[in-house]
């Protein structure tokens, strides 16, 4: 049986240079649904985003669409999902897909897919939240993300007991696994704590 009930995943809303990317996106949200893990995503119907939503409902699996206002024409929303959240403004926007997830997922994307990723690790590393978060490191699209990781804690900007934390998966199949592998730490940390919510910004 799932312990993850719900996976917010990130990536970005466009196709990307590889055809990869879409087969990925859409092999996580036929994985997603397959598993009875329920999709929380930033709405839109373009791009990975498009692809992974899509997918999930194709397979017969829950959809929660967040979005902000001012993304709902640009980022084309998609209306077939089960949940559509429409936001004020992007901190309302990621408080929400934070609510709603048990584990988070950074499928390749641009900037905003970054932010979105790096924010979550940094509410962990300050002891906000302690749920999963996977870097699926397809194809290394995330490499030099993870290498720069290794850098700051060579060059000590990652000290022991403030890493960044994270898994990595490199294939669609192992991402849930890892997900799932990842909760038990998680929960015995979350057993002696008091739930805290995470700041609007940091």
């Amino acid at each position: 049986m799932n312990r993850i009930r719900t996976v917010c995943v990130f990536c970005g809303s466009s196709s990307g240079a590889k055809p990869e990317h879409m087969e990925d996106a859409t092999s996580l949200g036929r994985a997603l649904a397959e598993a009875g893990v329920g999709l929380v995503y930033g709405g839109g119907n373009i791009g990975l985003m498009g692809a992974v939503a899509r997918a999930t409902l194709t397979a017969g699996g829950h959809v929660t669409g967040v979005i902000p206002r001012f993304l709902v024409e640009r980022e084309v929303m998609l209306a077939d999902v089960h949940e559509l959240v429409v936001t004020e403004d992007m901190h309302e926007r990621k408080r929400v897909m934070f609510d709603r997830s048990d584990a988070f997922v950074a499928l390749p994307g641009g900037i905003g897919t970054l932010e979105e990723l790096v924010e979550q690790m940094t509410w962990a590393q300050l002891g906000r939240h302690e749920k999963p978060i996977l870097v699926a490191n397809l194809h290394d699209f995330w490499t030099p993300l993870l290498t720069l990781l290794e850098h700051m804690s060579s060059e000590g900007f990652l000290r022991p007991g403030l890493e960044a934390p994270h898994v990595v998966a490199t294939r669609v199949e192992d991402i849930l696994p890892t997900l799932e592998a990842a909760l038990p730490f998680v929960q015995d940390l979350a057993d002696d704590a008091e739930p805290v919510a995470p700041v609007e910004q940091l």
